[in-house]
């Protein structure tokens, strides 16, 4: 059951504009010109939003290394009247982002909550990329472990959308065109920007095109979902890299876990030479 409502007061979740200044709601901008406190990621990046906008509010830094102390600070404010509006550096506050300390602390406080809709990275991927949209998940940043990077494309039931840094984005298509090298996949980049580039093609397309062109930038990575069987058969291959590091030869070690799974163990054996190619 939800706490007594504070008298006065509200937090307000704005989202602020993926590239373009121009992207900002009528409704952000005004929550921005009337709050009494903005709290924000970095301080200089939101000024530059509201300079472009000619609004001069007071801001206040809220990000992952102050939000702990910071946030009792922000919710007694709020108790005490205040309006306070919180954004972050672009896009939707929370998603990959901080805030979430400060919307619990708030609804435990029954301080009023009020998220506005606007622009968001992860659904403009998600349509710039032309794959299924009816149903999709978002896994935040992908993982840096080679074997969750496996388990996460393997068992996507539905369209994929994540985050990626330039710098690993070749090695993590690597990964998903070693395992299933014709899954349709986009990269979005610098969405909304001056340099925005949205390539779509197959895993192995893009592995090998980012294998020799380091890409720039904002990333997002959008995946088709895995085929059935995608899931069984990328744990009949981790089975087989198994026996290999524990001494067997490949082709033998693919021919025992073909019998086990019924998977093709030529199947097997040509998607781990694949693999071994890409490295």
């Amino acid at each position: 059951m939800d706490p007594p409502r504070a008298p006065a007061g509200r937090l307000v979740v704005c989202p602020t504009p993926i590239g373009n200044l121009e992207d900002v709601t009528l409704r952000a901008l005004d929550v921005l010109r009337r709050a009494d406190l903005i709290a924000c990621e970095d301080t200089r990046h939101t000024r530059r939003l509201l300079d472009r906008h000619g609004i001069s509010g007071t801001l206040i830094s809220y990000h992952e290394h102050n939000e702990t102390s910071r946030s009792p600070e922000l919710v007694a404010r709020m108790a005490g009247g205040a309006l306070v509006a919180l954004v972050s550096d672009a896009g939707m506050p929370l998603i990959s982002d901080p805030g979430f300390r400060l919307v619990r602390d708030c609804l435990a406080a029954g301080v009023d909550l009020e998220v506005l809709p606007g622009p968001s990275a992860v659904i403009t991927a998600l349509i710039a990329s032309g794959l299924p949209s009816e149903r999709w998940s978002f896994a935040g940043f992908l993982p840096r472990s080679r074997a969750r990077l496996q388990e996460l494309f393997a068992h996507a039931q539905h369209t994929l959308v994540a985050f990626e840094s330039p710098g690993r984005l070749a090695s993590s298509l690597a990964v998903l065109a070693a395992a299933d090298p014709a899954r349709g996949a986009a990269v979005c980049r610098e969405l909304t920007k001056l340099h925005e580039e949205v390539l779509r093609g197959t895993a192995a397309e893009l592995a090998d095109h980012y294998a020799h062109n380091a890409p720039r930038g904002e990333i997002v990575l959008v995946c088709a979902a895995a085929p059935p069987g995608g899931a069984e058969r990328e744990g009949a291959l981790a089975a087989v890299r198994a026996l290999i590091e524990a001494g067997a030869r490949g082709r033998p070690a693919a021919a025992v876990v073909g019998k086990l799974t019924g998977i093709g163990a030529n199947d097997l054996y040509r998607a781990l030479m694949d693999e071994d190619r890409r490295q």
